[in-house]
């Protein structure tokens, strides 16, 4: 990547607040001309431009890491990865967490499998298939940047969200049709995102299971 996209990116981390070294940025520009090239030939992305990859892709991503740090989640599955968005990106960003990225697309599945090993991120693990013919262990939070309906993301990955997890679905616009879709037994807040360099809205959209009731005791009136 050219040194304008590399001042670029540092003004990204910087407006998100967000430290990475040198590794970690090489790895950011390194990933972004992966998935340009492979983009040619795959089509991985209907963004061509690398500026506009920068922006639409990568520092959208990134936006995503700040809300996550403060569930400090150990393991995360990035449901319909596509091109490893923001699956990648978390994994270069945060090494201390697992990675698992799943989608049915086999060739973007190699993709993100080949960028994982070029990049030599050891805490990603590839998943080819639809999430909910998967066996996979559980997780403590579900991203999900591509899928559609909140409600279908519920329900096809409910299986493998350990107690007291969370989904953090990636969203433009606060989705109020969908959030009307939810089970009654899934709560929802809504976190807005500021995507530099972006002018659009974007949020995320936080979901988990709704704690029961507390039973009465006997004597309550």
């Amino acid at each position: 990547m050219s040194p304008p996209a590399r001042e670029q990116l540092a003004g990204i981390l910087a407006a998100l607040r967000l430290d990475a070294d040198a590794t970690q940025i090489d790895q950011l520009l390194r990933y972004l001309e992966l998935l340009q090239r492979w983009n040619a030939v795959y089509n991985l992305t209907a963004v061509r431009e690398p500026a506009h990859m920068l922006t639409l892709h990568l520092a959208d991503s990134l936006s995503l890491i700040p809300a996550l740090d403060r569930h400090h989640p150990r393991r995360v599955l990035d449901v319909g990865s596509g091109g490893g968005l923001p699956g990648l990106v978390l994994a270069i960003m945060r090494p201390q967490w697992q990675l698992v990225l799943v989608d049915a697309v086999q060739k973007k599945c190699a993709f993100v499998q080949q960028v994982a090993a070029t990049l030599q991120l050891r805490n990603v693990e590839v998943a080819h298939g639809r999430i909910e013919q998967l066996n996979l262990p559980g997780f403590d939070c579900i991203t999900s940047r591509a899928v559609g309906e909140l409600a279908e993301l519920v329900r096809i990955s409910e299986h493998v969200l350990l107690a007291g997890g969370s989904w953090a679905a990636m969203k433009g616009g606060v989705p109020e049709a969908e959030l009307q879709g939810l089970p009654p037994d899934i709560a929802h807040d809504i976190e807005i995102l500021d995507v530099p360099g972006l002018q659009a809205q974007r949020c995320v959209v936080w979901m988990h299971r709704a704690q029961a009731p507390a039973a009465a005791r006997p004597g309550d009136s």
